[in-house]
């Protein structure tokens, strides 16, 4: 009898179900009535997974399965408790992910979204369409994980611009692309930065990580992006500065709540542009993330070690069971 392995409210590429269902009796859809007795569930889409959704599923259940890179929705304690595994995907998105970043920086300083309602029929003078000139300017990066540097590279060699990274995780003498410069000091990517870029994952610390004292602290008229997770950033202090007129603009992937509340004044704000957490959303992105989940679930089945285990202190786990 093939394990059972449930999928939430995601749709992966055909041939990925195909090969996911050599493996598993696939049972996708979301409905959570149908989770319990699941071997590996697949979840994300700010899906929170806790000790209760874990004891829904039941004993059987080994390992939860991320096709993106967050984690934050996950209580890592509790699938401890119960022997649970957790795996994700942290290569597949660098590249739509910081694409996408670099789109939202272009399109915010660029003033293309004012210009396109302008040219729809929004009473928007030609004053609030002129853009900035990025060649020369300085990108703020505050998390120089694997998007983080794909970021500060496209931007540097790229787009001619300086970079200042600061990651209180990295060593300040591992090499970097030329135009890219390390610093200790996270309140210089606020104070030099003519655009500040966000890409820390969301924990505990970096909740509000950014706020109105490190938002002032930036130059009047620079911009702000943000497409890592929408709680690293105080949306009220953003929201804010912009109606001061204070920064020049932002351009935002992620909220807090997400999706945002229709009534949000980003929402309404022409010179700021909003997307809806579709970073990774890209073709190449979605089979990277579908590919690679799909590859750690065969290798659980058949008894080895997920590559990317997001709490390997834990294998095996319930996975152990029965084994050896």
């Amino acid at each position: 009898m093939k394990p059972k392995l449930w999928i939430g409210a995601l749709t992966p590429p055909a041939d990925i179900v195909e090969t996911l269902a050599g493996m598993a009796e696939v049972v996708s859809g979301g409905d959570e009535d149908s989770l319990p007795g699941s071997t590996v569930v697949v979840s994300g889409g700010g899906r929170v997974t806790d000790g209760a959704f874990m004891d829904h599923v039941g004993p059987q259940f080994q390992l939860l399965a991320r096709p993106g890179i967050g984690l934050d929705q996950i209580d890592f304690d509790a699938a401890g408790e119960r022997g649970i595994l957790v795996c994700h995907n942290p290569d597949a998105p660098t590249e739509s992910t910081a694409e996408h970043t670099v789109a939202l920086l272009l399109a915010a300083a660029k003033r293309v979204m004012t210009g396109d309602m302008q040219l729809r029929g929004a009473d928007i003078p030609r004053a609030e369409m002129r853009g900035t000139e990025l060649r020369g300017l300085t990108l703020g990066v505050l998390g120089f994980g694997r998007i983080g540097r794909r970021v500060a590279e496209i931007c540097a060699l790229g787009l001619g611009m300086k970079v200042l990274v600061h990651d209180p995780f990295i060593e300040q003498d591992q090499p970097v692309a030329q135009g890219i410069r390390l610093t200790k000091d996270m309140d210089a990517v606020f104070t030099r930065g003519d655009v500040v870029s966000l890409h820390t994952p969301l924990t505990a610390e970096t909740r509000h990580l950014v706020g109105e004292r490190e938002l002032r602290l930036m130059k009047r008229g620079s911009y702000l992006v943000n497409a890592s997770r929408g709680a690293v950033l105080d949306e009220a202090a953003l929201i804010r500065v912009l109606q001061e007129g204070y920064l020049a603009g932002a351009g935002l992937d992620v909220f807090d709540p997400e999706p945002p509340e229709p009534d949000n004044p980003l929402l309404k704000m022409s010179n700021v542009v909003v997307t809806p957490h579709i970073a990774s959303h890209t073709e190449a992105g979605i089979r990277a993330m579908w590919g690679g989940t799909a590859r750690q679930i065969g290798q659980l089945l058949r008894g080895e070690r997920p590559t990317h285990l997001a709490n390997p202190e834990v294998w095996p786990g319930r996975a152990g069971r029965g084994q050896g």
